[in-house]
C-alpha cells in the first residue's frame, strides 16, 4: 500500500509488464504460448464431440469431463489472447481499462474455483462407482448429475463475488503497471494506495474455504475408495478400479499444487517471477494437460478418439472413391 494523497489521479487503464525480460525471446515465447493454446482448444473440443457422438461414453463421469473440458478452454480463453497480444503490441495489447481487468479477474477467479468443485464432483461420482455400485445408478442419476454440474458452475459464480466488490472499493492512484500478464489479485493490491488488510484477509478466507470444501470431498471420496480397494481381493479387480482413477487423480493433484501454493497466503509480495511460473502452469500448461491424461490413462476416451478418426477416414476413402 502506497499513502494516498488526495490529488492523485486515479487510475482508469493499466498496463500489463508481462514476461518484461525476454525481449530478445518475444517471438519464441509467443509462438511456444501460441501453440499451447490452439492445442488446448482442440484437445478439448475434441473430448467434447468425442463424448457428445459416442453413445458409449454416455455416462455422468464423462458428462463432468465435458463440462471440464468447456470450463478449460473458457479458463485459457480469458488469459491468454491478451498475454499474446501484449507480445506482438497489436491494439496496445499491453493496456487493459480498470474495468477490463476486474473483469478479467472476477471471470478468471469463477472458472478457478468452479473447477475446483467439478473436481470434487468428479471425485464423489467415483466413490459412488466404486464404493457403492449397486446403489450407483440411484445416487448418480442423470437428474442428479445434472442438479450437481450446476450447483459447481453456482457456487463458483458467487464465490469471487464478495473478493472483487471489495477490490472495487480500493483506490488505485498510480503506478498502473502490474507485473504480470493477467489481472491477478495479488499484483493489483500491490498497487493499490489504500488499506488493502481487509481485502488480503477475504482473499485468503474464500480462497481456504473453497480449496478446503472441495479437497475435502476428494480426500474423503479417495480414502473410502483407497479403503474399499484393499478389501478387493483379486488384484485384477483392483488395477481395473483404480484404472478408472488414475486420469482424474493425477488432474487434481497437478491442479491443486499450484492453487494450494498461489492463493492460501496473506502476503502480497513474494518472487514475482516464481509467481509468474506458477500461474503459466495452472492457467496455461494444466489445462493442455488435463485432455491428454484423461485420454492417455482412459482406455474408454482412447478407445472412442481411435473409432472416431477411423470414422473420418473411412468416409475420406468412400469420398475418394
Amino acid at each position: 500500500m502506497k499513502p494516498y494523497a488526495p490529488n492523485w489521479t486515479h487510475v482508469t487503464e493499466f498496463v500489463m509488464v508481462g514476461f518484461a525480460g525476454v525481449h530478445e525471446a518475444r517471438p519464441l515465447f509467443f509462438t511456444l504460448f501460441l501453440t499451447m493454446y490452439l492445442f488446448t482448444l482442440v484437445e478439448n473440443l475434441a473430448i467434447i464431440v468425442v463424448v457428445a457422438l459416442d453413445h458409449r461414453l454416455r455416462r455422468p463421469m464423462y458428462f463432468f469431463l465435458t463440462h471440464l473440458s468447456c470450463l478449460e478452454i473458457w479458463y485459457t480463453s480469458v488469459t491468454v489472447p491478451k498475454m499474446l497480444a501484449g507480445f506482438i503490441g497489436v491494439g496496445g495489447g499491453k493496456n487493459i481499462s480498470y474495468a477490463g481487468c476486474l473483469s478479467q479477474l472476477f471471470i478468471f477467479t469463477f472458472l478457478g474455483a468452479t473447477e475446483c468443485f467439478l473436481l470434487a464432483a468428479m471425485a464423489y461420482d467415483r466413490y459412488v462407482a466404486i464404493c457403492m455400485p449397486l446403489r450407483y445408478a440411484a445416487l448418480v442419476s442423470w437428474g442428479a448429475c445434472v442438479r450437481l454440474a450446476t450447483a459447481c458452475w453456482l457456487v463458483g459464480l458467487l464465490t469471487p463475488v464478495l473478493p472483487i466488490y471489495l477490490m472495487s472499493q480500493l483506490t488505485f492512484c498510480g503506478p498502473n503497471v502490474i507485473d504480470h500478464f493477467f489481472c491477478d489479485a495479488s499484483p493489483l493490491l500491490a498497487l493499490s494506495c489504500s488499506d488493502v488488510t481487509l481485502k488480503e484477509t477475504t482473499d485468503f478466507l474464500v480462497s481456504l474455504a473453497v480449496l478446503l470444501a472441495s479437497s475435502t470431498v476428494i480426500s474423503v471420496s479417495y480414502g473410502n475408495i483407497v479403503w474399499t480397494l484393499l478389501h478387493i481381493h483379486s488384484a485384477a479387480e483392483r488395477r481395473k478400479a483404480f484404472s478408472t482413477c488414475a486420469a482424474h487423480l493425477t488432474v487434481v493433484s497437478l491442479f491443486y499444487g499450484t492453487l494450494f501454493f498461489m492463493y492460501v497466503r496473506t502476503k502480497v509480495a513474494s518472487s514475482v517471477n516464481f509467481n509468474k511460473v506458477v500461474s503459466v502452469f495452472y492457467s496455461i500448461v494444466t489445462p493442455m494437460l488435463n485432455p491428454l491424461i484423461y485420454s492417455l490413462r482412459n482406455r474408454e476416451v482412447k478407445g472412442a478418439l481411435g473409432r472416431a478418426l477411423s470414422l473420418r477416414s473411412w468416409k475420406g476413402q468412400q469420398r475418394g472413391r
